[in-house]
């Protein structure tokens, strides 16, 4: 009995021991998600935000794709003392009209993503208001609105220039024995995705489709098929020529003025193309050693092809791309409209690329060039103004410069394809130097640890695919060094430049720096195994 009841005493007493200890235990398992969270929100309190990766874009003040920049001193620029800027200012001033019209600004200043936007519309709105009428003047007013800024491709140390003009043709309004090979208009059937078919002006680059019934869309006919009669007999025909030679030329360059033989003058220009890529003939002559390179001109791929009809006959198909024309109504003395929408003027405007810069802006083009004679070194120094385009005209230093119409306008045209240099004077609201003080300076270097994980350079893979690359585009490029020019959206450029040499006084620019090593925190299981280690010691 007395056992029994010692039993239950021991048992009892246990209970009472225990029972808080279980209870504990119970509250700690149900609370241990609670507090793990606070030891993270303490961490996440303590430890400041890591910046994520890739590196941040910062808004630079002026990002023109695939080029380079070097700020000038007006006195640094070569020639620029000794050029007629009034002539050039006058030229700027008709730019002036249309720029001052244009509402399509994003907002943040830029125009169709170009770096200028419409920084342009401040110094504009001087010269509109102001008509000057010496060359000291027309110099302080560009020194006044803008800063020169040395421009080439990356990697290359100078631009690229060609040159065009607007020839003079004989033709007649009907076809007849002399005069067969027609001028088209563009066809009601030439389809341009995200254009209407009749909008006044399509672009010069991507892909043009032939409409058939309400939906079906297949690539527009090539030159071959035009040649053979495709869209004949469709009343599109604008005037007759005398032969195809005329023709290709006439499309070549963008425009023409064609002499008809009741004695008036029509004038065409570029409205549209086929969707081809453009094939130079020179180029193909030159690869098949008929006319050496060195003495490659329009001039001469003419006399070839008027020499070998049968050839010129196969040698123009080669060219897939067809350029279709619209007649505009100007006298003999007025010069041929560029993409811009203005005349252009002889020896002042030129073609650039309209996916990079903004018509009106001026470029300062210095370096020789063979304008007196094919051999001569005539020194050129000359302020010009973008005011048209061409699908061959290609990069950020890349023109094409427009000398007029008539025979002597396509002799010096025609043998230009040479380096120079190009200085892009930018509104001083786009001064890169003086915005480039308000930068955000870059970070601290990286750690060591970082740097190994994130190397600055390419894998070996990537760095015989980048040498594959640049070695199939110089060839590309001293290929299409022929000097017959591509089609302009209105009057048209010249062929691709050829590869040239690195400047050493071009800045190249620098690598954006990595971010700074990432703080290293501890789990919060390994936290608690280090607080319990530092409490068991000091009970010790």
């Amino acid at each position: 009995m007395v056992r029994e009841i010692w039993k239950r005493g021991f048992t009892a007493r246990r209970l009472t021991y225990w029972t808080p200890a279980l209870a504990l235990s119970v509250a700690a398992v149900a609370l241990a998600p609670y507090a793990a969270e606070a030891v993270r929100a303490r961490h996440r309190a303590a430890t400041p935000p890591v910046r994520h990766l890739p590196y941040p874009q910062l808004d630079w003040p002026l990002e023109i794709s695939n080029s380079q920049y070097l700020p000038m001193g007006w006195t640094d620029v070569p020639g620029w003392n000794d050029d007629d800027q009034l002539a050039a200012y006058r030229t700027f001033r008709a730019s002036c009209k249309p720029i001052a019209a244009k509402t399509d600004a994003a907002p943040d200043g830029r125009v169709d993503g170009k770096a200028l936007g419409d920084s342009l519309r401040d110094p504009c709105r001087d010269a509109r208001a102001t008509d000057l009428a010496d060359n000291a003047a027309a110099r302080a007013f560009f020194e006044r609105h803008f800063e020169p800024l040395r421009i080439s491709k990356l990697g290359d140390a100078d631009g690229f220039v060609t040159g065009y003009y607007e020839p003079v043709i004989e033709g007649s309004r009907t076809q007849n024995e002399v005069y067969n090979v027609p001028v088209y208009r563009r066809p009601s059937n030439l389809f341009v995705r995200g254009f209407k078919q009749d909008a006044t002006s399509l672009p010069n680059k991507g892909p043009v489709y032939r409409k058939i019934g309400r939906r079906k869309l297949v690539p527009y006919y090539d030159r071959a098929e035009i040649e053979d009669g495709a869209i004949e007999g469709r009343g599109l025909e604008i005037a007759w020529l005398r032969n195809q030679t005329d023709l290709l030329f006439a499309q070549i360059q963008g425009s023409a003025r064609i002499s008809l033989d009741d004695g008036s003058t029509i004038r065409i220009n570029y409205d549209a193309y086929n969707g081809l890529p453009y094939t130079p003939v020179g180029r193909i002559l030159i690869e098949r050693g008929i006319i050496p390179r060195e003495q490659m001109s329009m001039q001469r791929i003419r006399d070839w092809m008027e020499q070998n009809p049968e050839g010129a006959n196969e040698l123009r198909r080669m060219n897939r791309s067809y350029i279709f024309f619209r007649e505009v109504q100007l006298s003999e003395k007025d010069e041929a409209v560029g993409a811009q929408g203005i005349p252009l003027t002889p020896g002042r405007s030129i073609a650039v690329d309209k996916s990079l810069h903004v018509y009106g802006t001026p470029f300062f083009i210095t370096g020789e060039l063979p304008i007196e004679s094919e051999k001569s070194k005539t020194a050129f120094h000359r302020l010009m103004i973008a005011q048209d385009t061409g699908s061959a005209i290609v990069g950020p230093a890349r023109a094409d410069l427009y000398f007029g119409a008539g025979q002597d306008a396509g002799k010096v045209s025609g043998r230009l394809k040479h380096s120079i240099q190009f200085v892009m004077l930018v509104p001083k609201s786009l001064d890169p130097v003086a915005r480039g003080r308000k930068m955000p300076l870059p970070d601290a270097r990286p750690s060591e640890k970082i740097a190994k994980l994130f190397p600055q350079v390419l894998p070996k893979e990537a760095a015989k695919d980048q040498v594959k690359d640049q070695g199939q585009a110089n060839q590309a490029n001293k290929a299409a060094a022929s000097p017959v020019n591509d089609a302009k959206a209105s009057a048209p450029a010249a062929s691709a430049s050829p590869a040239t040499t690195v400047a050493q006084n071009v800045v190249a620019p620098q690598p954006v720096p990595l971010p700074e090593a990432r703080p290293r925190i501890e789990s919060d299981r390994n936290i608690r195994r280090l607080r319990y280690g530092r409490r068991h010691r000091n009970r010790r």
